[in-house]
């Protein structure tokens, strides 16, 4: 059975989204598929519509049973989500982890003794790992064979790569393995000239240690999760689905015992070229307009008919309308958040968190046309912030933000910051 860790420090970067979409699509290309949820926000469940009040066993209770000696078999907690394809899912006990195997023998390696009784039952198992360093994630290298680490084309994901390979090499070392570790764009956005000259760095720099295919910025992909699909499912013709197919296909297609002896250790050398191309394309973008592939062809266009009026109204900056269409969860804009979710049956969505001392009524989100899209535009000052979704009177995480952290009532705020 071969073992796919999908790891990043940083929340937002699309991880459980790869980990959910790369497990269906290798089911779909008939490889028996196991996804291991070892992620406390349990956001596996979610994505994949199990409905977190009757999960009753999590991989959590198979971990400590087996710490414990009364093992419990990885079966009796399995949700069957296709043919081929399985999860094993999370719990927010998952968050005790760390403390309730203080002083167990060999505790890194719970997972992988777990995995072993089943290597027979799979072709592979997709483990989904929480955004940070600690023994879930450990636990999940001393398990895995292979390391995917989805990289958002994001100025602020370059630093974020240099911190999570100088981390993963130094558990790499601990685990005394060779594991096979590759870098996975996500989150591609063509139409921005930071996104392509990133994703030209990362090319050049990584090369042979990084996937050929790229998972692009589609709104199918969110838009499948806050359904609890995968993309397989909820619209086969995107191009959302298009791109995990793929990448399905190259995973497959990758002999990783001939490559596992490059340790991610030899990447750490790149990291440096590519931070500082990374501050070189920031300082251009800032003082350069950024153009759509659609408005430079509408310039072109508006030049060719030759008047001066029609080159007046052409316009370089998309309308807020077609921004706000680009994405779903939080964005920064200026002095200003703009809160963008999907509801298409809902009555009533609100805003609470700590900008608005937990608030909602304050906070009223405004639909936005009639396919279920709901906005607010909130002006905050630099900070961090919890809030909350009230969606027809029930509280709930933000289903497009990834970065949360567990409130004192046993739930998930979801958190952003305003830089």
């Amino acid at each position: 059975m071969r073992t796919i860790a999908i790891i990043n420090q940083k929340g937002g970067c699309g991880k459980t989204t790869v980990a959910i979409n790369l497990a269906s699509s290798l089911a779909a290309h008939a490889k028996k598929t196991l996804l291991v949820d070892m992620d406390p926000q349990s956001h596996c469940a979610v994505g994949l519509a199990v409905p977190e009040e009757q999960i009753e066993q999590s991989v959590y209770d198979v971990l400590i049973s087996h710490a414990r000696g009364e093992p419990i078999r990885l079966a009796e907690v399995l949700w069957q989500i296709s043919d081929g394809f399985e999860l094993a899912p999370a719990s927010i006990d998952l968050a005790a982890f760390d403390q309730q195997m203080t002083g167990v023998l060999d505790r890194e390696g719970c997972l992988a003794t777990v995995l072993e009784k089943v290597d027979r039952d799979y072709d592979y198992a997709v483990i989904d790992c929480p955004p940070s360093v600690g023994l879930l994630t450990f636990n999940a290298i001393r398990a895995a064979t292979d390391v995917v680490v989805p990289v958002e084309t994001g100025y602020f994901s370059l630093h974020g790569l240099s911190k999570q390979l100088d981390t993963l090499s130094v558990l790499c070392r601990q685990c005394s393995r060779e594991i096979n570790v590759m870098v996975l764009a996500s989150m591609y956005d063509i139409r921005t000239k930071m996104g392509r000259e990133i994703l030209g760095e990362l090319r050049k720099q990584f090369s042979g240690k990084m996937f050929k295919t790229i998972i692009n910025f589609n709104t199918k992909l969110k838009e499948a999760a806050s359904l609890g699909q995968p993309i397989s499912e909820y619209d086969p013709a995107s191009k959302g689905h298009k791109d995990f197919q793929a990448l399905a296909e190259e995973l497959i297609g990758t002999d990783t015992r001939a490559r596992r002896a490059e340790l991610v250790g030899t990447l750490q050398s790149k990291l440096d070229a590519i931070s500082a191309s990374a501050e070189e394309l920031l300082s251009t973008i800032k003082t350069t307009p950024q153009r759509t592939a659609k408005s430079e062809a509408a310039k072109t266009e508006a030049a060719a008919g030759g008047g001066a009026e029609a080159k007046a109204e052409v316009k370089e900056e998309k309308t807020i309308d077609e921004k706000i269409a680009d994405f779903y969860g939080v964005r920064q804009m200026e002095d200003a958040v703009m809160f963008v979710t999907l509801y298409p049956r809902a009555g009533s969505v609100q805003v609470a968190g700590d900008f608005n001392n937990w608030q909602p009524e304050q906070s009223v989100m405004k639909k936005a046309g009639s396919n279920g899209l709901w906005q607010i535009k909130l002006p905050m000052e630099k900070g961090k912030y919890r809030y909350r979704l009230v969606v027809d009177g029930q509280w709930q995480q933000d289903p497009y933000n990834e970065n949360t952290e567990p409130n004192p009532y046993g739930e998930m705020n979801s958190v952003l910051e305003v830089r």
